[in-house]
């Protein structure tokens, strides 16, 4: 029975991962249970079994092919799968890390989390060390953990890595580096098998691969769930357009735009590569243009991340100052990098914009506080994904969510 205990399902989460591991876990316990039961009355009804007498005959056939003596538990009972890895992770103070797996995961599945852009401060050592990590800290602690892991004699090596890191920089225009491939093929010959990001930033990474594989999930129906408790998406509703913020995300906007059956503008921006952004007022943006119109409509932006914010601020001030009722935006990886909060609480009291959806595939503390920002949990559609990866099933219908976004709007 695969899914009670014994099973060879197993997270590692490093330190910047725990909080979302924890938030997927609670999902997977939710869903094993659940799939457990189901299989539980289709079996006891078509071999005319009773329920209780049935899982004590799956409770002792785990039992007897479990490499212990026995599995723990009642022997009546439903028998819950040990997730999550004890695991040990040292920081030095010269910035070096060290993993060591605590518990035997040879021939187990392993999934091992990193969220590469939490940068709050995180316990290390046991508690007795308090730390901000950086990016570069992330990426280096989840490459240790790799190799503990393939170093325990996991059969199989799966990254959960909501945020795809470097992935920026992944096109050479001049005498640059490919960090997202380079970091692809790092993962790729240390053995990891297949790699679980978010609306990961360009589809080109893909194709760097030679033998694993990337899952890219979309936060789509998460966020236009939201966004039908903001608007309303009827026919003789609110007034709503969507806005593709640049060039860039034309196709990610038109997606919502077509799904929505809601009209598509964009705007267009000039910029000066030669300037860095450094914080979100100081921006690389020459000149800006709208094509189409928002004028007395609802405005909504979506983008796959946010880092200073600086674009998507003066594209909200643009639009209201063309006319838009209201301006939404959604962000599937909300990073809020340096003072980027700051910078939009002031922006929000000054009424440039309504509402900010983001996810929690990026940890935040402080920004859940703001009444702007809506937290959308995509931790279950991670969950859904891991169960399935595990047991060799089907994943279309959670990659291509056309049909559930089409039905929830119809709903709506």
């Amino acid at each position: 029975m695969p899914y009670s205990e014994p099973t060879k399902l197993a997270v590692v989460a490093c330190p910047g991962g725990e909080h979302f591991a924890n938030e997927v876990i609670t999902h997977l316990r939710h869903m094993y249970k659940h799939r457990f039961n189901l299989k539980r009355d289709v079996i006891s009804k078509r071999y005319d079994t009773d329920k209780d007498d049935l899982v004590r005959e799956i409770n002792l056939y785990n039992d007897l092919h479990t490499s212990d003596l026995c599995v723990r538990g009642h022997v009546k009972k439903y028998r819950a799968p040990k997730f999550f890895v004890d695991t040990e992770f040292t920081y030095f103070m010269n910035g070096e890390f060290k993993t060591e797996i605590k518990e035997c995961i040879r021939g187990r599945d392993v999934f091992i989390f990193q969220d590469v852009e939490n940068h709050q401060e995180l316990s290390l050592n046991g508690g007795k060390n308090k730390q901000i990590l950086s990016i570069n800290d992330h990426v280096m602690s989840l490459l240790v953990t790799i190799d503990a892991v393939r170093q325990a004699g996991a059969s199989d090596i799966s990254l959960v890595l909501p945020v795809y890191p470097y992935s920026r920089q992944h096109k050479k225009k001049g005498r640059e580096g490919l960090t997202a491939s380079l970091l692809g093929h790092i993962y790729e010959n240390m053995g990891v098998s297949r790699i679980i990001t978010l609306d990961i930033h360009s589809r080109e990474i893909e194709n760097s691969f030679s033998k694993a594989i990337i899952e890219n999930l979309h936060a789509s129906y998460q966020i236009i769930r939201e966004l039908t408790k903001l608007v309303n998406l009827s026919a003789d509703g609110d007034d709503l357009v969507v806005v593709s913020p640049d060039t860039g995300a034309v196709d990610r906007n038109k997606f919502y735009s077509t799904r929505l059956k809601k009209p598509l503008a964009m705007i267009y921006k000039e910029r000066d590569y030669s300037q860095v952004t450094q914080n979100a007022k100081a921006t690389n943006i020459v000149s800006i243009k709208l094509l189409g119109d928002v004028k007395g409509k609802v405005a909504f932006l979506a983008d796959d991340m946010l880092g200073t914010g600086g674009t998507l601020l003066k594209a909200m001030e643009f639009l209201k100052e063309q006319g838009a009722k209201k301006v939404i935006a959604a962000i599937s990886l909300p990073f809020f990098n340096g003072n980027a909060i700051a910078q939009f609480n002031e922006a929000y009291e000054k009424g440039l914009f309504y509402r900010i959806i983001g996810t929690n595939a990026v940890y935040h503390e402080e920004l859940l506080k703001y009444e702007w920002y809506i937290n959308s949990n995509v931790s279950g559609l991670f969950a859904n994904v891991i169960i399935r990866i595990h047991h060799n099933q089907s994943l279309s219908d959670l990659l291509d969510n056309r049909s559930i976004i089409e039905k929830l709007v119809k709903k709506e």
